[in-house]
C-alpha cells in the first residue's frame, strides 16, 4: 500500500520547474507542470543524471548531463520509447505537495 507523506509546499515550486526532494528515503524529481505536479524518480536512465536539475518544457525534463528527455506525467522516455522511469502518485492537500512512496 502506498503511503502519502508531505514532500514540499505548493508555493516551494513555481510553475515551469523542477527540484529534487527526499521522501521515505528516495531522491525524487517533483516538477510544475502549469500548476498540477509531477514526481518521478530522480536519477536519469542514461548515466544517472539528476533529473530534478534538468529544465522542464511543457511536460518534458531533459537531463542536464547528456540531454535524454523523459515525460514527466508518463515517465516515457523520449529518446527510447523501450525505457520507462518510475512515476509517483501526487495529491496536492491545501498548501502541502504529497507523494506515495
Amino acid at each position: 500500500m502506498t503511503e502519502l507523506k508531505v514532500a514540499l509546499k505548493v508555493s516551494d515550486l513555481a510553475p515551469g520547474s523542477g527540484k529534487t526532494v527526499e521522501v521515505g528515503g528516495n531522491q525524487i524529481a517533483v516538477f510544475n507542470v502549469e500548476g498540477q505536479f509531477h514526481a518521478i524518480d530522480n536519477t536519469c536512465l542514461h548515466r544517472g543524471g539528476p533529473l530534478g536539475e534538468g529544465s522542464l518544457c511543457n511536460s518534458e525534463v531533459t537531463c542536464p548531463w547528456h540531454g535524454w528527455e523523459f515525460n514527466v506525467v508518463t515517465g516515457e522516455s523520449v529518446n527510447d520509447p523501450n525505457q520507462k522511469i518510475k512515476v509517483y502518485e501526487v495529491k496536492v492537500e491545501g498548501e502541502d505537495v504529497l507523494i506515495g512512496v
